[in-house]
């Protein structure tokens, strides 16, 4: 059998392995040909049989991609600007789909590396301009002592992810209270949901 009769023969199965990994079109269409091409420059006659070598190498190159976007995420999870990426969310009036999915990664990042107080204070210092005597009022908390938290709040959303378990339906919440606020151009919900949180956390 050619080369090129064997590639019109598996292309079909190792397209729909990498399809079924990856989830996606172009890229399994990509990882089927970098399959290809490296199996070409093998030596063929080290190779017993072709069908078993391409779906072993067309698996590992799905890994191999599948783990590469993870470490893309995680990188770009741990070095996320938040409140830039709020702040364009708030401007942004182009379709919001990519937008929002990366909006909900960002508070994600916030709602689980910082406590409910922490959170307040900096989202409404950073992403709506709260001075801190707006803050001491709102929080019944000194100005020093808010300061003092939204450096802390920054400090943590520096540090490297950690595992832990995230509340769905609190993340939910929050995301939309997150949202109506800057829909309305003030964090009403924002604060009421965050209030919420506090009285349940110290009940």
């Amino acid at each position: 059998m050619t080369e090129a009769q064997t590639i019109s023969l598996y292309h079909p199965i190792l397209y729909s392995i990498a399809l079924k990994m990856v989830g996606s079109f172009s890229d399994a269409e990509d990882i089927v040909q970098d399959t290809f091409l490296k199996w070409l420059t093998v030596d063929q006659d080290k190779i017993k049989n072709n069908k078993s070598y391409l779906i072993r190498a067309v698996t590992n190159n799905s890994i191999n991609h599948i783990n590469s976007l993870k470490r893309k995420k995680d990188e770009y999870l741990e070095n996320i600007n938040s409140s830039d990426l709020v702040k364009k969310y708030i401007d942004w009036e182009a379709p919001k789909i990519d937008l929002e999915n990366e909006l909900s990664e960002a508070l994600a990042v916030i709602h689980k590396k910082l406590e409910p107080l922490e959170q307040a204070i900096f989202i409404l210092r950073e992403v709506f301009d709260f001075d801190y005597e707006e803050l001491q009022v709102l929080f019944d908390k000194k100005k020093d002592n808010c300061r003092q938290i939204f450096c802390r709040a920054k400090e943590k959303l520096t540090l490297k992810p950690f595992k832990f378990n995230l509340d769905i339906s609190k993340h939910t919440r929050f995301l939309e209270s997150f949202k109506e606020s800057c829909k309305i151009g003030h964090p009403n919900d924002f604060i009421q949901e965050i209030k919420k949180e506090l009285s349940l956390k110290f009940s």
